[in-house]
This record gives C-alpha cells, sequence and structure tokens, in this order.
C-alpha cells in the first residue's frame, strides 16, 4: 500500500488528489491519504480506515484515509500557519508507516516551505526533514525522473553564487555514488549510465572557459571511473539534452538546479517526477508546488501526481526484487 501525504490543505493537492484517485481507482496502484477527509469528501466518495491495509478494500469506490484533523478549515488559495502542524505531521506518519512496514512507499503532496517555516520548521523543504526522520541526514539526493529525462542537481536550492561555493570534487563523487546505487537498487539498473555536465560554456573548453573542469569535475569523474562506475563527462550542457546525447545515459548529473531542471520540465512538465534516493524508503512527489493561484478552480492537472504514484509502485516493487 502506497501512502499519500496531505501537502497544503490550501493548495491544489486535495483537487488532484481526488482526480488521481479518479483516474487509478479502476488500474490499481491504491493509496492511503494521510489528512483531514473533510479536504476531500465534497469531491468524491471517502472512507476513513484505521491501518494502511485496510485501503485496498476500499479504493475502488471510494479515497481510503488515515484521518488527521486541521486546526481550522481550509480556505483555498489562503495558506494559514495554523495548519502548517497538520501538513508535518502527515509527512511523519506516511515516514513512520513506511519505515514500520504498512506503506510500500510515500507519495508527498506540494507543501509551501514558506508556510510551514513560517511555524518553525526548521527544514528547506521535504527532503532534508525525510533524512532527518529516516535517520540519514545529509544523504539525501535529489533526483527529477520523467519519460524523456533523468536528472541529478549536485547543488539544489541555493543561489547561483552559492552553488558556485558549494561545488567540489566530493561532492560530485558523494552524489554520483549515491545516483548509482539509487539506480541498481530501484530502477534495476545494472550499470547505470551517468553524464557528467560542465560546469562552463562549452564545458569550460580546455582551460579558455573556465577552470571548474579540470580542477573539480575531471577529478571526480576519474575517481569514479576507477570504482567501477560506468560514468562520462564533462558534457557541454548545451548539447547533452538533445535526443542523440540523451539516448547515450541514463541521468544527467547536473552541477546546478537549473541547468538539468530547465531541460527536465520543457521535455517533461506534466509527468516530471521528483526522486529522492540515498534513504532507506522509497518517496516520489509530483514536480510542482501548491499553486494557490488555481486551488480550488479545478485547473489542476493531476499528471504529475499520477506519475509520481505510478512510479512509487514501481520502485517499491524493484527494491522487493532486488531483496
Amino acid at each position: 500500500m502506497l501512502a499519500l501525504t496531505q501537502g497544503d490543505p490550501a493548495g491544489i493537492a486535495p483537487e488532484i488528489t481526488v482526480k488521481a484517485w479518479r483516474i487509478l481507482r479502476e488500474s490499481g496502484h491504491p493509496f492511503v491519504f494521510v489528512g483531514d477527509p473533510a479536504l476531500l469528501e465534497q469531491h468524491a466518495p471517502v472512507q476513513a480506515v484505521r491501518y494502511l491495509d485496510q485501503g485496498a478494500d476500499v479504493f475502488s469506490h471510494a479515497i481510503p484515509v488515515l484521518p488527521l484533523r486541521l486546526a481550522t478549515p481550509a480556505a483555498p488559495g489562503e495558506p494559514d500557519r495554523q495548519n502548517a502542524p497538520s501538513v508535518i505531521e502527515s509527512i511523519r506518519l506516511a515516514v513512520e508507516l513506511t519505515q514500520n512496514g504498512e506503506a510500500s512507499a510515500i507519495i508527498t503532496n506540494p507543501i509551501s516551505k514558506e508556510v510551514i517555516q513560517s511555524a518553525g520548521f526548521k527544514h528547506p523543504g521535504h527532503t532534508s526533514y525525510l533524512a532527518e526522520l529516516c535517520h540519514v541526514p545529509g544523504q539525501e539526493v535529489m533526483m527529477l525522473a520523467g519519460p524523456s529525462l533523468k536528472v541529478v542537481p549536485v547543488t539544489v536550492h541555493v543561489s547561483l553564487r552559492h552553488a558556485l561555493e558549494q561545488l567540489n570534487t566530493e561532492l560530485i563523487i558523494k552524489t554520483a555514488r549515491t545516483v548509482a546505487d539509487g539506480l541498481k537498487r530501484d530502477f534495476g539498473l545494472k550499470s547505470p549510465r551517468i553524464a557528467v555536465a560542465g560546469l562552463n560554456p562549452h564545458a569550460g573548453e580546455n582551460g579558455l572557459m573556465g577552470h571548474e573542469e579540470q580542477q573539480i569535475i575531471i577529478p571526480a569523474i576519474k575517481a569514479l571511473q576507477q570504482e567501477g562506475l560506468n560514468i562520462t563527462g564533462p558534457m557541454p550542457p548545451d548539447t547533452m539534452f538533445t535526443p542523440v546525447a540523451r539516448s547515450r545515459y541514463d541521468v544527467a548529473l547536473c552541477m546546478y538546479h537549473d541547468q538539468g531542471l530547465i531541460p527536465l520540465k520543457t521535455l517533461d512538465m506534466a509527468e516530471g517526477v521528483n526522486v529522492t534516493l540515498g534513504l532507506p524508503i522509497i518517496r516520489t512527489s509530483p514536480d510542482h508546488g501548491t499553486a494557490f493561484d488555481i486551488a480550488g478552480q479545478n485547473k489542476a492537472d493531476p499528471s504529475s501526481l499520477v506519475a509520481a504514484i505510478r512510479l512509487a509502485a514501481q520502485l517499491a516493487q524493484n527494491r522487493r526484487n532486488a531483496a
């Protein structure tokens, strides 16, 4: 059984949850919504459950819900910090259920970092909180996966200036190892092909346009090749995302956030999935935010959530097979 978190109740999470259930109710991939039933019950049949395994019998005719309660009724498009504790508790409980084996994976609905941080949440977002709950802080790696491309940014949610300060050989090596392990265990790839992006135009062109490739990136690639990883680069970032180039690797290791996410979202915006590697549990998430501006207007596209649920189920099966 899959555990789907509540997300921010004022965003599009309730809407895409209902739409995802309508799409998946007959094709499988049952999930249990961990949150307040009131967010869903005006738009779909809902049935409370005490245990996740009860969700399988419910899913075809109602959305199974493990009930949590909001502090105050949610108004679409109007986030309220009073409900932040419920948002956080949904994540914590879903992780606990996955750790103890009741859930095979967790799918997280979008949250507002600003809202939960205003209520005292000390993490920059989902990922580091999940790593803390799983007792592996600092081991988490964000991968964005779509039908056309998988990307991993080595530096993530920091300014470009800070990304350049953070980038070093050791970080590239650590990230690539986690990526290789995750693709083997969860995606079933025996020898995943990792393509490393350069940092500078034309991958530095032998020092003419920057020295980071020679001083930071190439030493990491050579060290990883000596460990047996199937890793190549650095590749010029402006040509490594063409169809021909993408056919030669399984994942692109990018040096900063937008270097990887711009091509991913250009190619696979509707079906892009955020996958957290490096955790003892499986976690996926739709690759978009709370969309407060369209909440409650029946405009939200559930495609990314549906893709996240399907991928979570597949990764859980792959992990079981690997075990």
